[in-house]
């Protein structure tokens, strides 16, 4: 008797850890980030030093945000694949130049949100890959 509930108990906890959704959701980001997810870059920009601030990093405004003598731009869109608690959400930042509209790179993200404990701390995630829009402007833009 006592190994069938030592039995039982196990098999609870190999499904409470793998079979749960927020760990489905976790397989299925890593899925979707391998076949799409990441930074791709189309052009290189040489800027000038003064271009850049302290910490090596350019300034480059949403397309709502530009003013007219930004030179530069991103689009930033969240899709929702999964809608719930937890969801899963592709982030997707494209980088623009003004005066031809040319895309010079973009970055795709995917993230699980949610799934933990509920409580009033942040919302577990999870997000694939971990390179940011900040590394995506720190390969197309670099100094001259």
């Amino acid at each position: 008797m006592k190994k069938i509930v030592l039995l039982l108990f196990a098999s609870l906890i190999v499904y409470a850890t793998f079979f749960t959704e927020k760990d489905r959701l976790d397989r299925e980001t890593k899925r979707l980030c391998a076949i799409d997810g990441g930074i791709r870059v189309y052009e290189t920009v040489k800027l000038p030093a003064e271009r850049f601030d302290q910490y090596g990093q350019i300034q480059i405004p949403a397309e709502w945000l530009a003013k007219p003598e930004d030179e530069y731009f991103y689009k930033g869109s969240t899709s929702y694949l999964i809608k719930g608690n937890p969801e899963l959400l592709q982030l997707r930042t494209l980088m623009y130049r003004k005066s031809d509209n040319k895309l010079l790179g973009e970055s795709t993200v995917y993230m699980r949100r949610g799934g933990g404990i509920p409580g009033p701390w942040h919302m577990p995630a999870f997000i694939c890959p971990q390179k940011t829009d900040v590394d995506m402007k720190e390969q197309i833009f670099i100094k001259e």
